[in-house]
Order: structure tokens, then sequence, then C-alpha cells
């Protein structure tokens, strides 16, 4: 059962972002966010997100690393530059493509999200999904698709496309998954083939 404190937290967020009429509104506020006292403590920088204009197409991963902390841009570690090269082969730039994570702050160590955390930071992301309208979102791994999906394994749902709060959601591997299984490996065939049907899916 969710503390008091952290329902409180949620819905301060929410309402923090419901406020927030465009994206660079959004952006400030949650630039601010204090929510998560752990994380606001131990980060360099608030994660927001890319949004270029008229995206159509948005990738959704769980938590900032080590260099998108330092950065303060998602997916530009050696997930991200994966992420680039695959999206440009399917055809579809990753200038052209809007990003973000579930939880905005690095955990520390690069630990797992609680289940806390992404509760409290999910006002955030769901507004910026609202602003952003995007035809299809991409998740990049268990965690962000599990925030769409709820529990379930991504065996079971990887490659479909699923409805979900009134979008079409996308399931694949993270790009780090298909890092640690190698070139050869099953997650980054996967991986290619679900980002050629997601760009066939916008185009």
């Amino acid at each position: 059962m969710s503390s008091q404190p952290g329902v409180q937290a949620a819905a301060g967020v929410r309402l923090a972002a419901g406020r927030a009429a465009g994206w660079a509104e959004l952006a400030e506020a949650a630039r601010g966010c204090t929510a998560c006292p752990e994380l606001a403590a131990t980060r360099t920088q608030v994660v927001v997100g890319s949004a270029p204009a008229g995206a159509r197409l948005l990738m959704v991963g769980e938590a900032p690393g080590a260099q998108e902390d330092a950065t303060g841009e998602p997916f530009v570690g050696r997930s991200g530059q994966l992420l680039d090269r695959l999206l440009a082969e399917a055809g579809l730039p990753r200038e052209q493509v809007a990003v973000l994570n579930t939880l905005k702050c690095r955990p520390p160590g690069n630990r797992v999200p609680s289940r806390g955390e992404t509760a409290t930071c999910r006002g955030w992301t769901e507004r910026q999904v609202e602003l952003l309208d995007p035809a299809l979102v991409v998740t990049l791994g268990l965690s962000a698709t599990a925030w769409w999906l709820g529990r379930t394994t991504l065996s079971a749902v990887r490659g479909q496309v699923h409805q979900a709060a009134g979008r079409r959601v996308l399931p694949t591997y993270h790009p780090s998954a298909a890092i640690r299984f190698g070139p050869r490996g099953e997650p980054l065939r996967l991986l290619r083939e679900d980002l050629a049907t997601a760009v066939r899916l916008v185009s």
C-alpha cells in the first residue's frame, strides 16, 4: 500500500504537470521537482526528454543513466547511439523522434527505480504524452512496457501493437539488452525488426 506522503507527492506532481500549457512550461516545472527526496538530492539534473516538433513516434525508456544525468538529454550513451543507428537504418532520423523516460531523475548507482518513484513521476510522463500526442509509442524494455500495459513479460507482448490509455503501444527490447547479448543476439535482431515496424506504422 502506498504511504500517505507518497500519495501526496504523486498528487502534487500531477497537479503541477496539469498546469503546464506546453512542453517548455512542463520542462521548467519538472526541472524543479523535488517530489522524490533521494533522487532530487543525488541527481545532477532532471532529464525531461526530447520533443521535436511534429514527432509522430515516441520512444519511452525506464530512467536516465550516468551520461543522461550529466548532459540532461535522454539516451545519449551507448544505448542511445545504438538506438540512433537502428532508427536511421529504418529510415527515421533520431532528430524526428520524441524520446523520454518514465522516471526523469537518475536513481543512485543506476539502481532500478522503486515502485513509489515511478508512481510519483507518472504525472509528468502522462502530461508529456498528452502534449506530444504521438501516433505510436514504442516502449524500450520491460519497465517501460509495464508502465503502459501493467504486469507482464516482454516475450508475451513485444512486437505487437497494443491499445493502452488511448494510445497505440509497441513494446520491444531496450537497446542495453541488445548490447549485452551482442551483435548476433536475439534482442538486437528483434529490436531492429520492431523499430522498422514502428517506422512503417508512422510513415
